[in-house]
């Protein structure tokens, strides 16, 4: 199935906030850390309530309000959201959140999404946070230019993080 990237409408509120939780669920579990799908469900499942999807639709208003301070595209499988990327813009660019379900991973649609990102955060520095042990989200990002800073936080006291940097003059990933 054909990918298709684009900018959400506010009736995609709901289906971001289960997409979100769908990624966490395939992507963060880990016995170490002691990260389950209780775990995930108690901190992350609240993206997909009923205020989670206010939280969203309110986001994807003011991003297409304010193109310039906020950027955000979903990837649309059919009639259904696979992914999504979204950034702001203020002292510097954050780039983040940034899903793709599993099975969306593989066949460009990632690509896709960051060389539009990067086309609309244009020469500013970049940053974002990656969870440690997502080594595949972290070569994803190496490749666009992004380097680990080695600051690190620990999300809700399990979640390894680290901080990575895009500098302005990188042109990794564009070709």
């Amino acid at each position: 199935m054909t990918h298709v990237i684009e900018a959400p409408r506010a009736e995609d509120a709901e289906s971001l906030g289960t997409v979100q939780l769908r990624a966490w669920l395939q992507t963060y579990p880990n016995e170490e850390a002691g990260i389950d799908e209780r775990w995930i469900r108690e901190h992350r499942g609240s993206c997909a309530t009923e205020e989670g999807t206010a939280q969203w639709r309110e986001f994807i208003v003011a991003a297409n309000q304010r193109p310039d301070l906020l950027f955000c595209r979903v990837v649309r499988s059919g009639t259904e959201i696979v992914g999504f990327l979204c950034g702001r813009r203020d002292d510097m660019v954050a780039l983040g959140p940034m899903y793709l379900l599993d099975e969306a991973q593989g066949k460009g649609a990632g690509g896709r999404m960051m060389s539009e990102f990067l086309a609309w955060a244009g020469s500013a520095p970049m940053r974002l946070w990656v969870t440690e042990y997502n080594e595949r989200a972290v070569r994803f990002y190496e490749r666009y230019g992004f380097k680990a800073t080695g600051e690190r936080e620990i999300w809700r006291g399990r979640l390894p993080n680290v901080r990575m940097i895009r500098d302005s003059a990188s042109s990794v990933g564009l070709g």
